[in-house]
């Protein structure tokens, strides 16, 4: 039996969040859930109150915190263009100010610490595939530096939290993930397209449509943030994704096939920053965690095209923003 610990979720009502509460409660933990639901939802906590040992509060991270805890998980902060742009000051508020909260209230508890971080800390990658080593080629004053800076920032504080006061940081460097619980309209390729073959709307490419991609399925991931968690890597970055890489031309041909839609696909200019390759290395995950993806991507597509037709059905009531 898993010995019962309190663990702080802070963004627990967004996509990964909720799979990451629900995954800790199945598994016995308190769970204390923090958000300030600018992109979290409601119903995300709402499906998980008939646990007894779960607990939430509605804080942005920027606000200082106190509770009693024996571990920490960041997930707070938009993770898609469309979110992360609407605010980016903010972006930058929760990626710098909020880990730092976070992090201090890691060394008040002297409890572990895992940072969400991101494939974007690589940028548009000049190396492929990317390993924890490759500091990345991103641009510090574009449009993306908001969330890609920020996450950057977020990984350089839990370094010093580790060397100057000695906190167990573990970070996570999360490639594409995607599944049910994803906001419908939250701008990522995956909702986007399919939102779009559902309703019978033109699928929007950008560029040629070979960028790549690796996408992996939440249920996989959740799992690797555990591992991670638990773990004895201590202080050092570790790529949690699917190495499988497909270019979003062909992912878009995979939901029209799934969706059995009609909607014929356009192209529009490249976003500015948008990086062209992605694909994580994932051999330290595998040799320390013991770590890797099990979902193909045709499996989880099923699954999350099931849950996106469901929600349609519904008209989204429980998860409009």
């Amino acid at each position: 039996m898993t010995h019962q610990k309190k663990i702080l979720v802070a963004g627990g009502a967004g996509f990964l969040g909720r799979h990451l509460c629900q995954k800790l409660l199945a598994q016995g933990h308190l769970v204390v859930c923090v958000d300030n639901f600018s992109t979290g939802s409601t119903s995300n906590v709402e499906a998980l109150r008939d646990y007894r040992n779960f607990f939430w509060r509605s804080q942005d991270i920027t606000l200082p915190l106190e509770e009693d805890v024996d571990q920490i998980f960041n997930l707070a902060c938009p993770a898609s263009p469309k979110h992360y742009q609407k605010d980016p000051i903010h972006t930058i508020k929760t990626n710098a100010i909020g880990t730092l909260h976070l992090l201090e209230l890691a060394r008040k508890n002297r409890c572990r610490f895992l940072q969400a971080s991101t494939s974007e800390i690589y940028g548009d990658p000049e190396k492929h595939p990317q390993q924890e080593s490759y500091y990345g080629h991103v641009n510090p004053i574009g449009k993306r530096a908001c969330y890609d800076e920020g996450k950057r920032i977020a990984e350089t504080l839990c370094m010093e939290y580790f060397r100057c006061h000695k906190v167990e940081v573990r970070i996570a460097r999360i490639f594409n993930t995607y599944g049910p619980y994803m906001h419908p309209c939250d701008g990522r390729v995956v909702s986007n397209l399919l939102m779009q073959a559902l309703t019978e709307k033109p699928l929007t490419l950008y560029g040629d449509g070979l960028q790549t991609r690796s996408f992996c399925y939440v249920e996989d991931l959740i799992e690797g943030l555990i591992l991670l968690m638990n773990s004895s890597l201590d202080a050092q970055p570790v790529n949690l994704g699917n190495p499988q890489e497909i270019t979003i031309v062909e992912l878009a041909q995979k939901i029209l096939t799934m969706t059995g839609s009609s909607s014929p696909i356009i192209y529009r200019p490249m976003p500015e920053d948008d990086s062209k390759l992605r694909q994580p290395d994932i051999t330290l995950a595998k040799k320390a965690l013991l770590w890797e993806p099990k979902i193909p991507l045709e499996v989880g597509l099923e699954a999350t095209t099931e849950y996106f037709k469901k929600s349609f059905s519904e008209g989204f009531n429980s998860v409009t923003l």
